[in-house]
Parts: C-alpha cells; structure tokens; sequence
C-alpha cells in the first residue's frame, strides 16, 4: 500500500492540502480560497471558522479524489500564514473576535508608542523582531482590550490565544501548541532562551495562561480526531509557511537564500545555529527546531507582493485574472518611467512604515494599462532586491562573510518568467525555480515526514531538490545601479504618506 504525507498549506487568501510521496513529488492538491474581510482601512480580518472549514474541505477533496485512504496518510505537516492572531474560549471552542491577519495595521498607533517609551531595542534584543504592527503581541492586546471581559477570563484560563497552526492543531488533535518558528513571530518568544518572555508579557499585558506549549517543528505533537477523516494520522510537523518553504527550499547551509513571491514576499537566508544580529533593519528569527537543532535565518518580508497584481485585477480592474499580467506587462519593452510602490499596507523590510501608502509615480499622457502592470510586476522585483541588499550587508562583516551563490524562487508569482528575469537582473545572482515550486507545503510535509522516519535525514530530503529553471543575470551593472536608484526616489515619495500632521 502507498504511503503519503498530508501537507496543510494555510495561506492568507486560500487554503491548499497537497499529497507527497516519498520521492518528494507532488501526488495531488485541491485549493480553496476565502473571504478576506475589511471592515476600516488598514483594517484586514479573517473569520476562524472560514480557515477552519475551507482547510478541512480541501484536506478531504484531495484524499477523496486521489483514492487516497486515511490509514495510507503516515502523517500531516501544517505550514500557515504567521502572526495572524485568534483567540478563543477553551470551553466552546468558538473565536471570541475576528482574526486580525498579519497585514492589519490598527496598532501600528500603540506600536508608536512604545517606541517613544524607548521599548524598541528591548523586543529587537529578545525576538529578534522589529517594534510593528505586523506581530501578534499588539492583536492579542487590541483584542483584550477591545473585547468586555476578555482579559480576565484570559486570567481565568478560560481563553486560548494561537496563530493559525495553533488554531489548526486544536481544531485537528485538541492540543494547543505552536512550533518554535510560530512562536518566534509573535513578539513574545525569547529566541535566545526559546522560552516565552515573562518581561513582555507584562509589557503587552497578555496573561501567560492563554498560550499554547511551543514544540519543535519536526515532533509528534498529537493524533487527529477519527471522524475527521476515518482514522488517526499523527500531526507531526509545523511551521510557519516561510520556514516551511525555506526547509522545502532546502536551504539547509549557512548563506543558502531562498525568496516566496506569494500574497507578499519573503526573503529568508539561512544564519546558521546562532541568532544573527541584523544592522539593516532585517529580521532574525527562528528557522525550525529538529532533533532538539535549532536554525536561525535572516529574513526581509514585502507586505504586497502578489497581493499587487491581485490589485491590478480586482481594484483596477485592467486585467481579468492574475496570470493575464504577464503577457500585458510583456506588451511594452519597460515601463515607460512608470514606478508603482505598492506600499497599501505600509511598507516591511528595511523601511518600517505603517504610513507609508501606495504611490504611482511618472505617469505621462503615453502611460497605458500595460506600462502600468510592467510597474506592478518589477515592483515585486524592486522590493525583493532591497532585502537582498540589505541581506548581503549584514552577512559582509568580518567574521561571518557569508557569500550568496544564488537565490532560490517560488511561490506562484515565481511562474512568471519576465519578472524572475527582472529579479536577477537586479540582484546580479542566479535566480533558481525548483521542479517543485508548492515549496511551503513540501516544507511542512519534509518535517512531518522526518518526524515519522518517512524520510531518514535533511541530506536524503536535500537530494531530492531539482532545479527546473536557472535565469541568469544580463543587465549591466550602470543600469542595475541606475534603476535601483530610482526605485529609492520613488519609495522616498510614498514614505509617511499617512503619518499624523
């Protein structure tokens, strides 16, 4: 009988369940996409329950309709969009708020704050993060604050905080746990000690009885409940979905870089066994724990990656679905001095700015809806290469001198052969696309697997890595460095857009 692992790949606009087999190879998927909710700008919400009910669907359609038995399934790994914040009655198990999804900027407010109280470099020190809204600290404060009641029955232990691998592994086993890399997102977790921080949890007020155990990211953390699938199969891995596509990556070695170009983008370099300290405003953070190993990794974020070209579609409404994007940009040879910074969250790494907003710089009476999308797709470019940037700044001191060989892309933007073009011409590296480009999902289905002796060790899982297409840089250097500086004018115009008078 074949044996298979069950990824969860729980994104933040879809949620996907993929079979690999032991070659590592993609057996089949079925995807889901839910409702994204809005309800203020720079508010961005999800409903728990919709996560919840889209993730279970397309885990069972997708053993349904591979004639795939649960009791061939020897485990489940889980990959989930980080830091997007639920809390929930331990009794009932019902939410008691709307998820407030990574992209929500509400508390970017409180976030200002404490950093005029000087609390910036303490939480840099201990998490390895930057003071922003993006974290979960400041949700979990926004909802007891903004909840009757919440706080004190958080106290009580009546309440239960996760991120939605917690939410998933509760819903699944009834465990409340999250990985080390979840927990190290929330800008509450000491990635030095691996413990949560009793320092700021005061800060942020957040009664410790609300948070889940943090495990490590290849362990079996419990068995799922019979009647979800037919039998028990072990939920033994988890991630969050950057981690995960960085282990799906293989980027296994110090200096290894991989870059997802999904709803947002992530840039993550992989730092070795000790917390690197950036000096460019990156993010350390923890890679994953496995037999009791941890990795760190540098990583960069873009709040809107492909989340940009979904604008072109549904608030522009110049192109009809996402894919059409490259054959309209790829109409006009550049684009015609168009810049678009899309900075409608604010804008991540290295900038920081919650009052960033999205600027469309250039236009002239020859600017078209093609021009238009060229500047949307060689934004992604544009963002992705200053993480790198920064990423090589950091790893040039003296006593690391990590060099990078190559960057390894996926995601589904990572399809569009113009913009991975664009992307080494910038950086001035390879830019590599695997065979296998459902990274994430294959990264939490390798740690589940491991977890299990599905797979024996990270060499064997290593070899399986195929590269699909190698594109290789041909821009010179003046013009690289020429563009680039635009880009930097351009992102100097949309900075503090919003900032209060």
């Amino acid at each position: 009988m074949k044996k298979y692992i069950l990824a969860l790949d729980q994104g933040t606009t879809s949620s996907r369940a993929i079979l690999f087999n032991h070659q590592g190879a993609l057996v089949g998927s079925a995807a889901q996409e839910f409702p994204q909710h809005y309800p203020q700008p720079g508010w961005v919400e999800h409903d728990p329950n919709e996560i919840w009910n889209s993730q279970i669907t397309v885990a069972r359609k997708v053993l349904h309709d591979h004639h795939v038995d649960a009791h061939q399934v020897v485990a489940i790994g889980i990959a989930n969009q980080r830091e997007t914040t639920i809390v929930w009655d331990r009794k009932t198990g019902e939410p008691i708020a709307p998820a407030i999804v990574w992209q929500d900027r509400r508390t970017a407010s409180l976030c200002e704050q404490l950093r005029a109280e000087g609390k910036a470099k303490a939480i840099l020190d201990c998490t390895g993060l930057e003071l922003d809204a993006y974290f979960s600290a400041t949700k979990i404060k926004w909802i007891l604050d903004h909840v009757p009641g919440a706080r004190e029955r958080a106290r009580h232990g009546a309440l239960a905080f996760g991120t939605i691998d917690t939410w998933l592994a509760w819903k699944l086993c009834g465990v409340h746990v999250t990985d080390v890399s979840n927990a190290s997102r929330t800008m509450l977790f000491n990635i030095h000690l691996m413990r949560w921080d009793a320092d700021l949890l005061q800060l942020f007020d957040i009664p410790e009885e609300m948070l889940p155990q943090v495990v490590s990211s290849s362990e079996e953390v419990g068995n799922t409940r019979e009647a979800l699938f037919g039998a028990a199969i072990p939920v033994a891995g988890i991630a969050g979905d950057q981690q995960a596509a960085t282990f799906g990556q293989a980027c296994h070695r110090p200096g290894m870089v991989k870059n997802t170009y999904g709803t947002g983008c992530f840039m993550l370099m992989h730092a070795g066994r000790h917390a690197p300290v950036s000096h460019n405003r990156l993010l350390s953070t923890v890679g994953w724990r496995v037999d009791g190993d941890v990795d760190y990794l540098l990583e960069g974020s873009v709040f809107m990656g492909g989340a940009t070209v979904q604008w072109l579609r549904d608030g522009l409404g110049i192109i009809k679905q996402s894919s059409d994007v490259e054959a309209l940009a790829a109409s006009v040879p550049d684009s015609g001095g168009v810049m678009l910074v899309p900075a409608f969250t604010g804008l991540g790494a290295p900038h920081w700015d919650p009052y960033a907003r999205g600027s469309l710089l250039g236009l002239t009476r020859g600017s078209t809806a093609a021009h238009i999308a060229r500047a949307a797709v060689e934004s992604i470019a544009y963002q992705s290469a200053e993480l790198l940037m920064a990423m090589q700044k950091d790893v040039a001191l003296p006593h690391r001198k990590i060099a990078v060989l190559e960057v390894r892309a996926d995601g589904g933007a990572a399809r569009n052969d113009m913009l991975m073009q664009f992307q080494s011409d910038l950086l001035g590296v390879p830019v590599v696309r695997p065979k296998v480009t459902e990274t994430t999902a294959l990264g939490a289905a390798y740690l589940a697997g491991l977890a299990v002796g599905f797979w024996e060790s990270r060499e064997e899982i290593a070899a399986q890595w195929q590269c699909e297409r190698r594109f290789e840089p041909a821009m010179g250097a003046d013009q690289r460095q020429a563009l680039l500086a635009r880009w930097a004018k351009a992102v100097q115009r949309a900075r503090d857009w919003d900032a209060p008078l």
